[in-house]
């Protein structure tokens, strides 16, 4: 992999981690166009992950603080939130990657979900104020099952449980936050299972540069999203699925 190839991969995965748009999805359709193997860069795929991860961190690091000494309940939501995608992952992921790694049923799944985050939005109240503190265990529980579904590639991680959220009547920046901080757990038991699955001879220079790739864009992407959901909806999001869906669909067939 070329130091070019590398930060280009490191921004790609920074902004599809967090934008509703699936990171796996793109993943494997840059895999497919530019004749890339992501699958033997094990080491370079944890980077990118850890990447994502520190990003997470830094931006709400003062939120992890404050529920780390005042607010408890939120963690056990979050461990409530992991569950089903822990499950999923031990007993489905050889199954999943067999059936849907492939651009056909990636683009299918798409605009599929797409569909889903305007149905999300159509039956949300634009005015709702649920948040996480009033809410019972079911909520969270319901967003870790939309969780377990992102191990379909192109379901996207953020984008089922932020529309997940949202449909259950929280604001939408509560449920990106609650998305953001669900996904550090699923990253960094994503990131430790790829480690203890690495063989490859580490390139300590290009994995090092799509680290920096990957922080810095999944930075700006967590701060692009939790400003954008001030004033904004899913929709523009479900739009460019339905475009990056089509595209797949066609590369499939041509």
């Amino acid at each position: 992999m070329s130091l070019l190839q590398s930060i280009f991969l490191g921004i790609l995965q920074g902004i599809t981690e967090f934008l509703p748009i699936s990171s796996s999805g793109h993943l494997v359709l840059v895999e497919t166009i530019f004749k890339l193997n992501v699958e033997e860069l094990k080491s370079y795929d944890v980077a990118l992950h850890i990447g994502s991860l520190a990003a997470i961190l830094i931006y709400f690091r003062k939120t992890i603080l404050q529920i780390i000494t005042k607010d408890r309940k939120y963690i056990v939501y979050l461990i409530i939130g992991t569950i089903p995608a822990v499950i999923a992952g031990f007993t489905l992921s050889d199954f999943i990657d067999k059936i849907f790694r492939n651009t056909l049923s990636i683009g299918i799944i798409l605009i599929l979900v797409g569909v889903y985050f305007l149905i999300a939005e159509k039956i949300s109240s634009k005015s709702a104020t649920r948040n996480l503190q009033s809410a019972n265990y079911k909520l969270p529980l319901l967003i870790g099952l939309a969780q377990m579904f992102a191990l379909i590639p192109g379901v996207s991680r953020s984008g089922s449980t932020i529309s997940t959220g949202i449909l259950l009547g929280l604001e939408r920046k509560k449920a990106a936050e609650f998305s953001f901080l669900l996904g550090s757990i699923a990253i960094t038991g994503a990131g430790l299972l790829t480690a203890l699955d690495i063989t490859d001879k580490i390139d300590w220079q290009t994995t090092g540069i799509g680290f920096a790739a990957s922080l810095i864009s999944s930075y700006f992407a967590i701060r692009f999203l939790m400003k954008f959901f001030e004033k904004n909806t899913l929709r523009p999001f479900a739009y460019y699925r339905f475009a990056i869906g089509l595209l797949a669909i066609i590369l499939t067939l041509a």
